[in-house]
């Protein structure tokens, strides 16, 4: 298994869960998660039922994703590891537009059994602190919500290694077919050794193309970055009293504990470092920042890299050829889709065997 972001860590674990003999490559185990990483950069947003769609890949493996990120807290916590988790996402309409598409979404949910509702501009405005100005209305899904990553990849890392997981804090240099029977199918090269095993995970976002194309699978996937602040509201400004986290426009406002506020993300492709009129354009909500947020000081500043496939669907959820998956690509949803990724790679493990 090559990758401990939070999508390796899922497929660590899911197959540690199932009784399977897990080895994890990833110098982050030794240095931890580098500044810029995706992983860290998230601010885990889970947006199932919220999806415009209700069918095909990504409506299955959304819902599938929030049934599992619910079991698997109940799980991790019974055994010492708590995931924070606040329920409730709010959707805010700009226009008119989406005000009706809301209106649609709502009702294919409720036809679906799923308890969405629209909230009216005035409802909107009873919340305090102030959403931004201008809203049309607002789409409220009380199943989806936040988790916090970094614990949420701690948890799931520290559980995984009470159930035997073996660590490895090395760079991968390459990956070899092996020369012997399926037990050796796969040669991990590392700047501390090699490892042999008869399936292999590649999860390692960015960095999984160089390590697949040598071995002719060709799965291009480009940087988008992401900026996120964190700030620091004025006294008496307490986001916690909103219904859950809110979306505007693309940008997530995630209430945190002390007064504090997560903002994020920008969307700015190919750049290794964000630009200022993006951070800027996202403090200012495009010119729709209510003064409380407009009078926040910033405590944090950071961002991350995300994978998006370049000719393909996110995420990359493939079997290559036989024991060699790729779990890679998840763009802006990989704190979502992480536990549906390692239960997909477990089905084809196991498949296998069957």
């Amino acid at each position: 298994m090559i990758g401990a972001g939070v999508v390796g860590l899922s497929v660590a674990w899911q197959l540690l869960e199932r009784g399977h003999r897990v080895s994890l490559v990833d110098p982050a185990l030794r240095e931890g998660q580098p500044p810029g990483a995706g992983s860290t950069a998230a601010l885990g947003l889970l947006m199932a039922q919220v999806f415009r769609r209700s069918s095909g890949r990504g409506w299955r493996l959304r819902q599938q994703s929030l049934a599992l990120w619910q079991r698997w807290r109940t799980q991790l916590e019974q055994r010492g590891h708590h995931l924070p988790f606040r329920p409730g996402l709010l959707q805010l309409a700009t226009t008119g537009d989406e005000r009706m598409a809301q209106q649609r979404l709502v009702e294919q949910r409720q036809a679906q059994g799923l308890p969405l509702r629209l909230l009216e501009p005035e409802e909107l405005a009873a919340l305090q602190p102030a959403l931004p100005a201008g809203a049309a209305g607002g789409l409220f899904s009380p199943a989806d919500g936040q988790i916090d990553p970094l614990p949420a990849m701690q948890a799931l890392l520290s559980d995984g290694q009470r159930q035997g997981l073996q660590t490895h804090p090395n760079a991968v240099l390459r990956i070899e077919r092996g020369p012997g029977p399926a037990a050796t199918r796969w040669c991990v090269h590392t700047e501390a050794g090699s490892l042999v095993s008869p399936w292999l995970v590649v999860a390692a976002g960015l960095g999984s193309p160089a390590l697949l194309e040598p071995l002719g699978h060709q799965r291009p996937q480009s940087p988008v970055l992401g900026q996120a602040l964190e700030l620091q509201l004025p006294p008496g400004c307490d986001a916690s009293a909103w219904p859950g986290s809110v979306s505007w426009d693309g940008v997530n406002l995630v209430p945190r504990p002390e007064g504090r506020l997560w903002l994020g993300a920008t969307v700015e492709p190919g750049l290794s470092s964000g630009t200022a009129t993006a951070l800027t354009a996202l403090r200012e909500l495009g010119g729709h920042a209510p003064a409380w947020l407009r009078e926040a000081t910033v405590v944090r500043h950071w961002q991350g890299l995300r994978a998006r496939p370049d000719d393909r669907p996110a995420p990359l959820l493939e079997q290559l050829e036989p024991g060699l998956l790729l779990s890679s690509g998840h763009y802006r949803n990989g704190v979502l889709l992480a536990p549906a990724s390692g239960a997909w790679a477990a089905e084809q493990v196991e498949q296998e065997g069957s």
